[in-house]
């Protein structure tokens, strides 16, 4: 299990994970990409495009891309098109918007039995690693200027993103256990391991392998050797 971290809107960090991916694979092509950038009900839009049902610009309007992730579709462009070329599998692994939102607003507790098809059971959710809260807060506090701001609310929003992407990632490797996955996510996600390694883990195994790859790293996350296992930087920066 690869984790590579990315800044979003990052033209070099996306240019980092083709590179790796391509290298991957030529290693190895038993591979899959498990992707933040899309949620799981559009997991069969995925399959669809990869068997050549629907072409790339199907495939950003049926997965509501545009909507739901908005950063421009070229910089994944060049990633989803190898792995159509090569035929390697695409994971979705993000839970739905409107359920991170219900939760940022209301709380874990506000959520429905609709509303639980696509994330994992309440019980799964563990919000007890309190260096992960302060992280978080930290990270993304400024949030806090918006009237209705709930730290509580917040945190359970983000580790719904984290539980879910983390299920997600666990069934695939019960399913396909001798497949190297290579999960694309936001830096914030796999920093110290807190977001989905970690909960990974939870799931397989201690003893399951996972390397968490920091993209051209700022020099304050560089300088703390623990963020990561490596740190990985583009030869123009």
């Amino acid at each position: 299990m690869i984790y590579l971290g990315e800044r979003h809107d990052s033209v070099a960090d996306h240019e980092a994970q083709l590179e790796i991916i391509e290298a991957l694979h030529a290693e190895n092509p038993d591979v899959a990409i498990a992707l933040e950038m899309f949620q799981r009900p559009f997991q069969p839009v995925l399959d669809q495009y990869l068997v050549g049902e629907i072409t790339e610009e199907q495939l950003v309007e049926q997965s509501e891309y545009e909507q739901r992730w908005g950063f421009p579709w070229a910089l994944y462009a060049p990633i989803v098109r190898f792995a159509k070329t090569n035929q390697i599998p695409l994971i979705a692994l993000n839970a739905p918007t409107d359920v991170v939102r219900q939760v940022a607003r209301q709380g874990l507790e506000s959520l429905e039995s609709e509303d639980l098809e696509y994330i994992p059971p309440l019980e799964d959710i563990h919000t007890d690693n309190e260096n992960y809260r302060a992280f978080v807060l930290q990270a993304l506090g400024a949030h806090g200027s918006h009237g209705d701001f709930n730290p509580d609310n917040f945190f359970a929003a983000q580790l719904i993103w984290d539980e879910t992407m983390a299920e997600r990632i666990a069934q695939f490797h019960t399913a396909n256990p001798d497949t190297q996955i290579i999960v694309l996510a936001g830096q914030g996600h796999v920093l110290y391991g807190y977001g989905i390694p970690d909960r990974v883990a939870r799931r397989l195994g201690e003893a399951l392998s996972q390397q968490i790859v920091v993209l051209n790293p700022s020099e304050a996350i560089a300088a703390q050797t623990n963020s990561a296992d490596l740190f990985w930087y583009n030869t123009a920066n």
